[in-house]
């Protein structure tokens, strides 16, 4: 068996494992580590769960996912129904205090747009989203409004407060991670054991004051 059966075979038991996943309709297949999933499922939460098991797989580099969202008889929901829950949603939410989010709904595909102070509450808005019931997509164009003057939060403190959050991790405190600040942009590049190691990095480098673009370069080894 090679590495890329390896990787089908671990994906194809981790999808199997996870109860959000009902379906077995799901195909896998991988080349030099790059994952499709094909298939159908009977809600975009499903194929969120099956992409995310994907993710969770060693030697895992990239996923992409054809997978079909049909929903049942009983799953469907008028758009203005999907649009009143998202507004229930946000005028209850404590996460995100008082959003300054615009949410539109065409065929059960949602499209966020808006400003929030921090990358997790739009993360947070856009998960609690993709389980709604009648959801067939969520295209997040969410922002972060900026939270310090100009100044306020040198670069240099930047890049040491995310390698501060790093070194605290134990997953990650003898990783090789390069941090690079432009403003505020960071750059993050170098090597990871596994896919869940990036978000990881990712996090952190989101979580620094003064941080409003991350890019993300690094690589699964």
């Amino acid at each position: 068996m090679n590495e890329d059966e390896r990787i089908r075979d671990d994906i194809q038991d981790e999808i199997a494992w996870d109860p959000r996943v009902k379906t077995t309709d799901i195909g896998v297949t991988v080349k030099n580590g790059a994952v499709r999933l094909t298939g159908t499922v009977s809600s975009f939460a499903e194929r969120y769960a099956a992409e995310t098991a994907a993710r969770r797989v060693k030697g895992v580099h990239a996923v992409a996912e054809d997978i079909d969202v049909r929903l049942a008889d009983d799953d469907a929901e008028s758009d203005a129904t999907i649009a009143e829950r998202i507004s229930h949603l946000l005028d209850w939410n404590m996460i995100v205090p008082d959003p300054n989010i615009l949410a539109e709904v065409r065929d059960g595909y949602v499209s966020l747009i808006g400003e929030v102070d921090w990358n997790f509450e739009r993360e947070t808005l856009k998960n609690q989203i993709v389980h709604m019931r009648g959801v067939k997509g969520v295209d997040s164009r969410i922002t972060l409004r900026k939270r310090a003057a100009r100044g306020e939060v040198s670069e240099r403190d930047i890049k040491y407060k995310i390698a501060s959050a790093l070194h605290r991790s134990a997953q990650l405190e003898k990783a090789n991670i390069d941090i690079e600040v432009d403003g505020d942009k960071v750059t993050i590049s170098g090597d990871v054991k596994a896919p869940y190691e990036k978000a990881l990095v990712a996090n952190a480098a989101w979580s620094a004051p003064g941080v409003k673009h991350v890019i993300e370069k690094l690589r699964v080894s």
